[in-house]
């Protein structure tokens, strides 16, 4: 059988542009707000055109020992260059953990597909 997991592709985002850069502390308080930002091109830019651009990221948090993941936000970026305005692929939000785990990241690049990376992160 085929997955959808045999379509993402990795790499070090300081030497390749489309990976989605996880910007999270590496330890937060349990219960706690903190910021969560996912960028791509932070090394290296992408373009941001009409012809090539990022269409959406998706972030996923799965806590140590859950059956699952548990999808935190889906940040989609529609202009890319029509009428002039563009939205740059950079998206925001603040979350809560109460256990320990893993931050995942998909960017989805219209020529160059799809791309993931992770961070773990300790709750303490």
């Amino acid at each position: 059988m085929k997955t959808l997991g045999q379509f993402l592709q990795s790499g070090d985002w300081k030497g390749e542009k489309h990976v989605p850069v996880i910007h999270a502390p590496e330890k937060v308080k349990a219960g706690e707000t903190f910021e969560l930002k996912v960028s791509v091109g932070d090394a290296i830019g992408h373009p941001n055109t009409l012809e090539h651009y990022i269409s959406w990221f998706k972030v996923y948090f799965h806590a140590e020992g859950a059956k699952f993941p548990v999808e935190l936000a889906n940040f989609t970026f529609t202009a890319h260059g029509e009428g002039e305005n563009f939205t740059e692929p950079v998206g925001c939000t603040s979350v809560k953990l109460n256990k320990s785990g893993t931050i995942y990241a998909q960017s989805y690049c219209n020529i160059h597909g799809l791309w993931e990376s992770s961070q773990e992160i300790v709750v303490e």
